[in-house]
């Protein structure tokens, strides 16, 4: 079997661990309404125990790179990746904040140290190939979510303990998690390769880069955590509508990353980002103008489409820098916490104004994405529409901006 069959091959496989890792998001983020009221916290308390993951996934990260330098990558990922779903279920079972926040901690160490490894992986998978993958697999991820938070729409609809369904489900997806990764290659260090650093901040040619997922995740996590919340105390609407909120978010963005990779060659990076940013904004506007649930769903729709493509984007173009390993490191940690720490912000702007106040600032991140889209346009090395390190750069002037 030559080298493209095995990243043809490497690449089904990761899309369905990418389904795994979003099919545990896609849980949780359906039942924080229900978190939230079980133990009775206000938003501003949710939003503190919500910055728990934010803090384990910034000391958590770094680490990744050095597990798999040690065990190998299919061993740091099967680990790393059983650990996140076992997670899943901690949340629920907390009887007070402080256990909530311990167990956010563990929740947001292992989901970081999962996404660095996968995404750095995907990079070299679309390295292989030769040709734009990324927005294929965080497609996959959203898709993993979309189907999950169904489940989880239906379960808050039917008021189940989520106690019961998290813990049902984290089970579930350790054992999928575990079968996938059973079949990934096992990428090792060569013979004297020296150990990654323990914590790698992005080149500055990257940083301008993490800036721009910066912006995107943190739209992303801010919507994925607070859609529910805010369509049931801003909106007035049910558990279950409120639910659905979230699965429009994921839907979308399901929709969008699955065709994300066609677009981006028939756009280029930069005006795909450009435009998504735009319909992220005008998503937004249409959360912070509405009094009803049937304004706000489709808003949050918009959000998805609007985001869906700038995070794959964002690391194809650090894998594309000068020193790409260090690139993508540092920009995952970027913008990982990003999407981590967000729901802690809105929690507490929403705590001293309102919600709509936080999602203000949310539609403001995703218009910056117009202004700072620039950071993405690939720089050709000898010649125009050269592929390297995987990515097909853009011809001169063909969808640069």
């Amino acid at each position: 079997m030559n080298s493209r069959q095995e990243a043809r091959r490497a690449r089904a496989r990761f899309s369905v661990v990418f389904a795994v890792h979003g099919a545990v998001t896609g849980s949780f983020v359906t039942r924080i309404p229900w978190i939230q009221h079980h133990l009775d916290l206000s938003a501003g308390r949710l939003g503190l125990a919500l910055i728990a993951p934010a803090i384990g996934a910034s000391l958590a990260m770094p680490l990744a790179g050095r597990l798999s330098h040690r065990y190998g990558s299919r061993v740091a990922v099967r680990t790393l990746m059983a650990l996140w779903c076992l997670a899943l279920a901690l949340p629920a079972l907390a009887p007070n904040l402080a256990v909530l926040w311990t167990a956010l901690l563990v929740y947001g160490a292992t989901a970081g140290m999962a996404s660095v490894l996968l995404n750095a992986q995907g990079v070299e998978v679309e390295r292989g190939l030769g040709q734009s993958i990324m927005s294929g697999l965080h497609g996959m991820w959203s898709a993993g979510g979309l189907i999950a938070s169904g489940f989880g729409v239906l379960a808050a609809q039917r008021q189940y303990d989520a106690r019961v369904q998290l813990t049902v489900t984290a089970l579930i997806l350790t054992a999928l998690a575990t079968l996938a990764c059973n079949g990934l290659p096992d990428v090792r260090p060569t013979a004297g390769e020296d150990a990654p650093p323990r914590f790698a901040l992005p080149p500055r040619s990257a940083l301008a880069i993490g800036l721009v997922g910066f912006c995107a995740v943190f739209v992303e996590g801010a919507s994925m955590d607070w859609a529910g919340v805010y369509l049931r105390d801003v909106t007035g609407a049910s558990p279950g509508t409120a639910a659905v909120s979230f699965t429009a978010f994921a839907a979308t963005m399901t929709a969008a990353r699955l065709a994300g990779d066609l677009v981006v060659r028939r756009l280029g990076p930069v005006r795909t980002v450009r435009t998504g940013g735009s319909v992220a904004a005008l998503g937004g506007l249409f959360v912070v103008g509405s009094d009803n649930p049937y304004l706000a769903i489709p808003g949050f729709g918009l959000i998805g489409i609007g985001v869906a493509v700038v995070v794959p984007l964002s690391f194809a173009a650090a894998g594309r820098t000068a020193t790409p390993s260090r690139a993508i490191a540092g920009v995952a940690t970027i913008t990982y916490t990003a999407g981590l720490i967000a729901p802690a912000v809105i929690g507490l702007i929403a705590q001293t104004t309102s919600l709509t106040v936080s999602f203000g600032m949310v539609t403001a991140l995703a218009a910056a994405l117009v202004l700072s889209a620039g950071a993405l346009r690939p720089k050709p090395a000898g010649h125009a529409g050269k592929v390297a390190d995987g990515a097909v750069f853009e011809r001169e002037g063909a969808g640069a901006v």
